[in-house]
């Protein structure tokens, strides 16, 4: 191993939903030892600042350069932290560093190189609700800025018809505010209007907003960047409370 690996090394780590008590203690740590902080700018902006460090902010689309340039500090030895909100495995910078590692250089291999788990949109707005994810679930982004939306449409479709509860990453952007609408068009096609549906706004943060309703009923013109969907499977029930929000949750015996 050469010395580039032995003294640099490159954390990717995600840092929760957006409140300081969702970021776990080893993604603290790592933090605070990192010299340089790489990421998408909000995300940057949200790291505790610690005296001394470099503080590298970039666009959202640029995760490959980002990867790349978090990758040749590294390889310098410099200790890197490229930041995610959420977890970083889940449609977020882990899958990009690993891309930039398997194109680029071959000396990128062989760097230290540590993955730290984040709490995801899906799981702390899943434990908001209760426990919609206490059966079989998948996890779709309706972004077709990597994939063509006829893949998209195939896999809700086929989500659908296999009862699974569904969480949509990336749902609406302002340069994509139609593939919301042509979701809900898909499955009110194939799912009863009733079936359970949440709209989950920035939860953990101060602006957080949770809307329960159903398929028929709901308005996917609401939903935007921060906004984590998620569509009931039939075995999808609510437990109306009458001082508190209703409790959602997905039986463990399927249907």
């Amino acid at each position: 191993m050469n010395s580039a690996a032995v003294n640099g090394r490159l954390s990717v780590i995600g840092l929760g939903p957006g409140d300081a008590r969702f970021l776990t203690h080893e993604a603290q740590e790592a933090l605070r030892s990192a010299q340089d902080i790489i990421g998408y700018a909000p995300y940057v902006a949200r790291v505790p600042v610690t005296p001394g460090q470099t503080r590298i902010a970039s666009d959202n689309r640029v995760e490959i350069a980002r990867a790349e340039e978090a990758l040749r500090l590294a390889a310098s030895g410099r200790r890197v932290a490229v930041v995610s909100g959420g977890d970083p495995g889940i449609f977020a910078m882990a899958a990009a560093v690993l891309e930039a590692i398997d194109t680029g250089d071959p000396a990128w291999r062989d760097l230290d190189i540590e993955i730290l788990p984040g709490i995801s949109a899906m799981q702390a707005a899943a434990a908001r609700l209760g426990a919609p994810l206490g059966h079989d679930f998948c996890v779709i982004s309706l972004s077709d800025n990597l994939k063509p939306w006829s893949v998209i449409e195939t896999r809700l479709e086929l989500a659908a018809r296999a009862d699974f509860v569904m969480a949509f990453y990336n749902p609406a952007s302002r340069a994509r505010p139609q593939r919301i609408h042509d979701a809900f068009a898909l499955l009110r096609r194939a799912l009863p209007d009733d079936r359970l549906v949440v709209f989950a706004k920035s939860v953990g943060r101060a602006e957080e907003d949770v809307i329960i309703t159903t398929l028929g009923q709901a308005d996917p013109g609401v939903v935007d960047m921060s906004t984590l969907v998620l569509i009931g499977a039939s075995g999808t029930k609510l437990i109306a409370r009458s001082d508190a929000p209703p409790f959602v949750y997905t039986a463990r015996k399927a249907i």
